[in-house]
């Protein structure tokens, strides 16, 4: 059974040309229905009968892709979506860049924004939280270097006072 080796994504793209265009959709797909079994040629059968075959392979075209579009029309709107959707890489919009940017320039010495902060900067700038949350992550691994200072006083702040005075 030939289905089982072809790819679902090359099964799908047949799918769709055949549903855009059903005369084209079956293009090197023959089949053979002689009643022994053996493979049929083109040159065996007249003009008359090779038309006749043609206009009777097309019905069947339509009737099936008529079929395929009462069964999984529903289905096929959504699917090419998701299939068109690619991931997209690249850079993010220059704006939004730019607000990020601004945040960043503002919060130098401690460039870790609050849940808060994230929230506003998702707004303002159309952009997901996780599309945030990454490009400060890759921000500071690019460019920022804590000075020594900020380790003693993230260490002194951690660590708290052993004993207090009471």
């Amino acid at each position: 059974m030939m289905c089982l080796y072809l790819p679902f994504a090359a099964w799908l793209s047949f799918f769709f040309e055949f549903i855009i265009n059903p005369s084209e959709g079956c293009t090197g797909l023959k089949f053979s229905n002689t009643k022994d079994g053996a493979a049929s040629s083109d040159e065996e059968y007249s003009g008359a009968e090779t038309e006749a075959q043609d206009a009777e392979a097309r019905d069947e075209d339509r009737h099936l892709k008529d079929k395929l579009l009462r069964k999984f029309g529903s289905h096929i709107g959504s699917l090419k979506l998701e299939f068109s959707k690619k991931k997209k890489k690249g850079k993010l919009p220059k704006e939004s860049r730019q607000t990020l940017l601004d945040w960043w320039n503002a919060h130098y010495k401690w460039p870790y924004p609050t849940e808060a902060d994230k929230l506003q900067l998702a707004e303002s700038t159309g952009l997901d939280q996780k599309q945030i949350n990454n490009w400060f992550i890759n921000q500071r691994k690019r460019h920022w270097k804590p000075s020594e200072n900020m380790h003693f006083a993230v260490m002194d702040n951690l660590s708290g006072p052993l004993f207090t005075d009471d």
